[in-house]
């Protein structure tokens, strides 16, 4: 069975080193050496941990049935022996993305920003798992978990696809986001 609940735990230890973190927006996140990321939604990430956070895989919110399947037939899973490069992008949006009912929020998302129809250009080169923070019983400090994957040729696709979705429209009501970078041996 495919794990669904996912922490990431900034600390001493882990099997990412972080390279680079970049307050884009809001507040910033303690430094930290080195990124764990553990299947499930831990009470306690254990050891001297810098920030914890939280998400869970669902489903696909803003997608149709064919976008699904363009993803779905294009896309690689994270875990690849060669995308030894990783991107942890918390995201939240603020009250009036929320606010906003889901057919607006559908027409930002896709007809506007063309969110999708962007990401679909840098697949399978670039990996992609998106994790949803509101729904957790605890209080998350971000909405969403954007975690990618890439082999280090291809982190200026990478650098390019980021690029271009913060130009869109979706991403005037991006109130907090954080660019974490990160960089692992070979398995």
């Amino acid at each position: 069975m495919t794990a669904r609940s996912f922490t990431f735990a900034a600390g001493e230890s882990g099997s990412w080193r972080i390279v680079k973190m970049r307050t884009i927006v809001g507040p910033p996140l303690a430094e930290a050496p080195r990124l764990n990321v553990t299947d499930g939604v831990v009470a306690s990430a254990g050891g001297r941990v810098a920030w914890a956070l939280q998400g869970v895989t669902s489903n696909e919110r803003y997608v149709t049935r064919s976008e699904r399947s363009r993803l779905v037939a294009k896309q690689e899973a994270p875990g690849r022996s060669d995308a030894t490069r990783a991107a942890l992008i918390p995201i939240r949006k603020n009250a009036t993305w929320w606010d906003l009912p889901q057919d607006q929020r559908r027409r930002i998302f896709e007809t506007q920003s063309r969110h999708i129809g962007i990401g679909l250009e840098y697949l399978p080169a670039v990996a992609r798992r998106l994790h949803h923070c509101r729904d957790l019983a605890s209080h998350e400090p971000f909405d969403f978990l954007t975690w990618f994957e890439f082999a280090p040729s291809d982190e200026g696709l990478f650098n390019d696809l980021v690029e271009r979705l913060r130009a869109t429209e979706e991403w005037k009501y991006v109130d907090r986001e954080v660019d974490i970078r990160l960089s692992r041996d070979r398995n």
